[in-house]
């Protein structure tokens, strides 16, 4: 019997910063999880390899540089799956190497294999062998994270027919793809199959996609992966997937057929909690297999922490990080800010897009006054120099106080770029802060100042009108 402050089931994002925020606090902490998926699902099949392959599609496409140097430049020619891998298995081995020695540096101990309940304070381990031991513990972590969701009328195969994990396996470059959902990760997926050369085809039983983004940013991105020969059919559904020697043949139910070399399916994601016994612990799961929390992400039993995509929205690596030392200091009884309620969203697509706030409708259906600032990248000097002429930056900002409501970004270096407005917005800054500052020239954070501008001059002319 092994007994221990604090246990932690799962080793990606939020589990692995509960274990060191409590190690690092004097507590006896061990982590549970298979010796093939330390680091989570986060690492393995989800965030990195996924971001990592983003960067690889860019790279061996020359897809941004082809404003510069013109539409048939490519690095590479023929790009393999071999191609692309090779920097993935890379970056995901140097950062299990960056997992497994943070948790040796902090003396926390890992425990291989799988977890479940026997009582609310122990946790049965089996490791690969079958071999099962015990480890008790005054509080316990669940962030065991999720699966995608397989809907139980399509045959998978991880070769025709795949979900957002086994894409990562695919053998070859598929000349022609259906990706059934235009979430997050589908739309991500259509535009680095996209840039690689596939005819892609997105299905997405809703009318339109990414609905919690600002609409002028989405109808952007809709169009440069039009620009990329994607089709959208948006308010279908999928009736059947029929596998074939040749490839796959994707039947809406509105009748029409689409053939592919191969289908992707991004159908949500599943909390992985049908292996833990929650129920000896006193807890339950919803058919999402999703656990309830409380503002400390304490479950209904107290001494039971979730943190994670298994707890559900936002289900991000960056705000799982925060809810796992939250709820180890919780635990800890250590002082502790909740999070706040400004966090950036990041959707990794070609181009990126990121945002922080409320958008356009938000605001109007909230009867909220608000200007826009826009800058667009082919107007700097820097959109120029690296041949990006489509992005643009959009600040929402409150005529009444000043203070920035929303801020939206595509293009380049939209997710580090949106940082800028959130540590203003954090702080409690105006736009005019905004207008005064000096930017490094040529950048795109310049960007900031020529949409300050450009909201203060909209709202000058009211002023004046008004005078």
């Amino acid at each position: 019997m092994n007994d221990f402050d604090m246990l932690v089931i799962g080793s990606g994002p939020g589990g692995q910063k509960a274990a060191i925020a409590a190690a690092k606090l004097g507590r006896r902490v061990a982590v549970v999880d298979r010796t093939e998926m330390v680091g989570g699902v986060s690492l393995h099949t989800g965030t990195i390899p996924s971001k990592t392959l983003r960067e690889a599609v860019l790279y061996l496409t020359g897809l941004t540089q082809r404003d510069l140097y013109g539409q048939s430049y490519r690095l590479k020619e023929e790009i393999t799956v071999a191609d692309l891998t090779a920097r993935t298995r890379h970056v995901v081995g140097r950062e299990v190497d960056v997992v497994r020695s943070q948790l040796s540096r902090n003396r926390v101990a890992l425990f291989p294999g799988t977890g479940r309940f026997v009582d609310d304070h122990t946790v049965a381990v089996t490791d690969a062998t079958g071999h099962e031991q015990l480890l008790t513990a005054r509080h316990i972590v669940i962030a065991t994270g999720t699966r995608p969701a397989r809907p139980a009328s399509v045959a998978f195969d991880e070769r025709t027919i795949m979900d957002s994990d086994s894409v990562l396996n695919m053998e070859r470059v598929p000349r022609s793809m259906v990706i059934v959902g235009a979430g997050v990760i589908g739309i991500e997926y259509a535009s680095m199959f996209a840039a690689l050369g596939s005819k892609v085809t997105v299905v997405e039983q809703r009318e339109g996609m990414l609905d919690f983004c600002d609409v002028e940013i989405v109808e952007a991105l809709r169009y440069r992966l039009r620009d990329l020969a994607v089709t959208f059919r948006f308010g279908e559904t999928v009736a059947a997937v029929e596998r074939h020697p040749r490839g796959a043949l994707t039947i809406l139910e509105s009748g029409k057929k689409i053939p592919a070399d191969a289908v992707m399916y991004s159908a949500g994601r599943q909390g992985l909690t049908d292996g833990l016994d929650l129920a000896k612990a006193g807890l339950t799961a919803d058919r999402r297999g999703r656990i309830a929390v409380d503002e400390h992400y304490r479950t209904a039993v107290p001494h039971i922490y979730a943190v994670g995509d298994v707890i559900g929205f936002p289900a991000l690596a960056a705000t799982s990080m925060e809810q796992g030392r939250n709820a180890a200091y919780h635990a800890c009884q250590e002082p502790v800010n909740p999070i706040h309620d400004l966090q950036p969203i990041g959707i990794y697509s070609i181009p990126e897009i990121s945002f922080i706030g409320r958008t356009e409708d938000q605001l109007t259906e909230q009867k909220v006054p608000f200007e826009v600032g826009v800058s667009r990248y082919r107007e700097l000097a820097r959109g120029q120099i690296v041949g990006d002429a489509h992005g643009m930056l959009k600040l929402l900002v409150s005529p009444e106080d000043r203070r920035l409501l929303g801020v939206h970004c595509f293009g380049t270096g939209a997710t580090e770029l949106i940082h800028i407005g959130q540590a203003v917005m954090g702080c409690g800054g105006t736009v005019d802060y905004l207008v005064d500052a000096v930017f490094n020239y040529p950048t795109f954070a310049e960007s900031y100042k020529v949409a300050a501008l450009d909201a203060t001059n909209k709202m000058r002319e009211v002023d004046h009108l008004r005078d």
